[in-house]
């Protein structure tokens, strides 16, 4: 249909309610979540009891909220320090396979940016589990062989980084590829023309050129990390992240704690995000 026509009335109508029920459906259950953190009841769910803040700031009466639980407190840390790491090396790497993928010339360079993608289409439970095998596997043979305790390749943070890292690489990649193939490669041989050096001309060149990739894939690394469940159960030790700590107050009976930790959590996206989209505005505007 031609935009400029005027289009049947039945047609407005239902293009309107089609946008409310997938408005309704993405966002009425993050709301219902929100809501019911304020609930003065014990269970995260109806009937409303009367508005509370003890599920945020209480201390005492039956009742810890978020602020004083150190475990939450704890996990909620040990998430951010994971997902640090992880959108760190993604980043680095991610940029590093930017640059051998668009500029590297060598035999079966299609084949491997195929296989780069495999991570992306295997089951995050799969994935955890034989990279803990394999790390298992190779800490025993390096314990029986020469003795020693390679720490980092049992359960326990460094392996949930390396787990996370696997397939989070690839969507960084993935995204400083596409900025990099839209690059003008002409604007860095005129720099060497002038006799600028190839570091001067990454740093005053390229990489401002690629900061608006970077950002976004640390962004999307950093909140894909800091969010995934399925790989990082299969390879955590005694100190659990955030999600997995969740995990485990919903088996033993959930309760508006969990609403709270849910709200700050799209408060701090929020944020987060909204600083991404005013950056770029106000980088324009210089």
């Amino acid at each position: 249909m031609i935009a400029s026509l005027p289009r049947p009335a039945w047609l407005r109508a239902g293009t309107v309610v089609y946008a409310l029920a997938f408005f309704a459906f993405l966002f009425l259950p993050l709301v219902v979540v929100a809501v019911f953190a304020f609930n003065d009841a014990p269970y995260p769910a109806p009937p409303w009891r009367g508005f509370t803040l003890d599920w945020f700031f209480g201390s005492k009466g039956g009742r810890t909220g978020l602020f004083s639980d150190g475990p939450m407190l704890a996990s909620l840390w040990t998430s951010v320090v994971v997902a640090g790491w992880v959108t760190l090396l993604a980043v680095l790497v991610g940029t590093t396979n930017a640059f051998l993928i668009e500029r590297g010339r060598f035999p079966g360079k299609q084949v491997l940016s195929m296989l780069m993608l495999a991570p992306l289409v295997i089951p995050g439970v799969i994935l955890g589990i034989s990279i803990l095998a394999f790390a298992s596997r190779m800490a025993q043979f390096a314990d029986d062989m020469w003795g020693l305790e390679l720490e980092f390749l049992r359960p326990g943070l460094p392996l949930v980084v390396i787990g996370q890292f696997s397939y989070i690489v690839s969507i960084a990649t993935l995204i400083i590829t596409a900025r990099l193939k839209r690059f003008d490669i002409t604007l860095e041989e005129a720099a060497y023309n002038l006799g600028a050096s190839r570091a001067a001309v990454f740093t005053t060149i390229t990489l401002p050129y690629l900061k608006p990739a970077l950002v976004g894939a640390g962004a999307i690394s950093f909140l894909m990390s800091f969010e995934n469940f399925n790989t990082t159960l299969m390879l955590v030790g005694s100190d659990a992240p955030l999600t997995v700590m969740m995990y485990g107050r919903m088996r033993e009976g959930a309760t508006p704690v969990l609403n709270a930790v849910s709200l700050f959590l799209m408060l701090a996206s929020a944020a987060l995000a909204l600083t991404l989209l005013r950056k770029p505005a106000d980088d324009a505007g210089r």
